[in-house]
């Protein structure tokens, strides 16, 4: 008997262990203004939405700089740049749920209903967000796309008005997520619309559980995902809008990944063997947007006169602590085109008072600081930047009113229109120096609410619209410096800093790289047991 049993043991013995899911929680600074990410353009909402929910037809690989296949597994671009053909990998599921059920796999149905919701005013979901398609507007996709249209029920074609250098870049953006047509409609024929931004549906690599305004997201691993279930089950956002608290988090093992540490909490990882802080140089600039369409605020005049006052230096030293290089315009100094022989402004109050009396204003004029009340990456103490631009402003004259507003409200009263200098700050998602100045400065971004400055310049617009036509790289930048000069004369920003993306996380967490975009990737990340 005993003999018998020895072989059973042995092979009991020898046989592979499987490896068991763990959990990761994810320390994150805000509650995401919804799901449904073609509404909103906030990177705390793509992150959790696009980044864990969705896919797009293609994405993009930072390391290599350059756009790589997803839901799309090619690709064809004709000759003359208006058409681009993309087939679809056959049998992605879609998420199933407590509240949808698949019939189908992902077709070229998906990928029509997803853009024409948000191109065309006939769909009847284009009806339903009332706030309007923030990034398709700013981006000009509804006067670039002529017409899109399925040969089959795996290949999609997108026939353009004119070229376009920057489309296929674009289309790794959030917003270009695709979308399942059955459960948009299955939503429309219940009268429950808003489910779609309430109990989302993708073919991404984690599914939607449930969520918890300012408390928690809650995701399960997709095990049908196309690309190989992720290793980490559940996931969990734990939103924690101090800084401080998520670093004890982190050292308690509450959380093994904290987003947007201090400055400071990066350097005490250094002294914590289970953490350690992982960085790279992140395509984003941290900025106070001036509102020009805000009297006294649309006089250049006077936006040069709040550059001149702000004491950058000392601000960043104070705010970033050293973990920031200095803007003096729109682009990170690792963008191509980047206009490395425009200063921008010196700090000089003498000048800012000279220049405020030729505008009228010798005793200065009253405004207001708008800011978000927790700190991130692009704006790590709030609070101290504020007070440090009210004390600067005061040396000129200037009598501003800070006013803390949380991030979701924040967001939604920035693109109406309703700040005078609004703390803010942009994160390229594409690699292409245009993501910044489209979405930033163009006329369309003024109606769409991305263009915090509230700026529309033909002349602007030209140039902007003028590099997005040519596939000439020299030509491109020769234009981008242009409308990089102009911005700078309008003094629409004071530009502020462009951060290193750094991320804390656990010593047992693997597989996790921070992007150069903000954007989130857990489908390579594992925990050690």
């Amino acid at each position: 008997m005993r003999l018998a049993l020895l072989p059973l043991l042995f092979a009991s013995l020898c046989a592979p262990v499987l490896a068991q899911a763990a959990p990761l929680s994810v320390c994150t600074e805000a509650s995401p203004e919804g799901f449904d990410v073609v509404q909103y353009n906030s990177l705390t909402t793509t992150n959790a939405s696009a980044d864990v929910l969705m896919n797009s037809l293609v994405g993009y690989d930072a390391t290599a700089g350059k756009v790589i296949p997803s839901l799309a597994g090619s690709w064809q671009v004709s000759a003359d740049g208006l058409t681009y053909t993309f087939k679809l990998h056959p049998g992605v599921k879609f998420h199933t749920t407590a509240w949808f059920k698949p019939s189908r796999a992902l077709s070229a149905e998906d990928v029509l209903f997803s853009f024409q919701r948000m191109l065309d005013p006939a769909n009847p979901w284009h009806k339903v967000n009332k706030s309007g398609f923030p990034h398709a507007q700013s981006m000009q996709l509804p006067s670039l796309i002529k017409q899109i249209d399925a040969p089959d029920p795996l290949t999609v074609r997108f026939t353009l008005n004119h070229p376009d250098s920057t489309f296929l870049a674009t289309l790794t953006m959030g917003f270009a997520s695709i979308y399942s047509a059955e459960y948009a409609d299955q939503l429309l024929k219940a009268g429950k619309t808003d489910q779609l931004n309430s109990q989302p549906i993708g073919t991404g690599p984690f599914e939607f559980v449930r969520f918890q305004k300012d408390a928690v997201v809650r995701y399960k691993a997709n095990p049908d995902y196309f690309q190989g279930k992720p290793s980490v089950d559940p996931l969990i956002f734990a939103i924690v809008p101090d800084a401080n608290v998520r670093l004890q988090k982190l050292k308690a093992g509450e959380c093994q990944i904290a987003l947007s540490p201090k400055p400071m909490d990066v350097v005490a990882a250094a002294d914590d063997s289970k953490l350690k802080a992982i960085k790279t140089d992140a395509f984003m600039t941290a900025f106070v947007a001036i509102n020009s369409q805000h009297p006294p605020l649309d006089k250049p005049e006077v936006r040069q006169a709040i550059n001149l006052a702000f004491d950058k230096a000392s601000y960043l030293k104070a705010v970033f602590e050293g973990s920031a290089q200095p803007a003096n315009g729109p682009y990170p100094p690792n963008t191509w085109s980047y206009a490395k022989d425009l200063p921008g402004y010196a700090y000089d109050p003498a000048k800012a008072r000279d220049l405020l009396a030729k505008a009228g204003f010798k005793d200065g004029f009253s405004t207001t600081i708008w800011t978000r009340p927790s700190g991130s990456l692009l704006n790590p103490n709030p609070s101290l930047g504020a007070q440090m631009l009210q004390a600067d402003l005061a040396k000129i004259g200037v009598k501003a009113e800070i006013r803390v507003i949380e991030w979701g409200e924040l967001i939604g009263r920035a693109k109406a229109g309703e700040h005078d200098l609004l703390f803010m700050g942009w994160s390229g998602d594409n690699g292409d120096p245009d993501n910044f100045l489209t979405p930033q400065f163009s006329c369309a971004a003024v109606k769409s609410g991305t263009n915090f400055a509230r700026y529309c310049n033909p002349e602007l617009d030209k140039l902007i619209n003028d590099g997005k036509a040519s596939s000439d790289q020299a030509k491109r930048s020769k234009l981008y410096h242009q409308a990089q000069a102009l911005i700078q004369q309008q003094a629409l920003w004071v530009p502020l800093a462009h951060p290193s993306a750094t991320v804390l996380t656990r010593t047992d967490v693997k597989g996790y790289s921070p992007s150069p975009f903000g954007r989130q990737d857990f489908t390579k990340v594992t925990v050690s047991p």
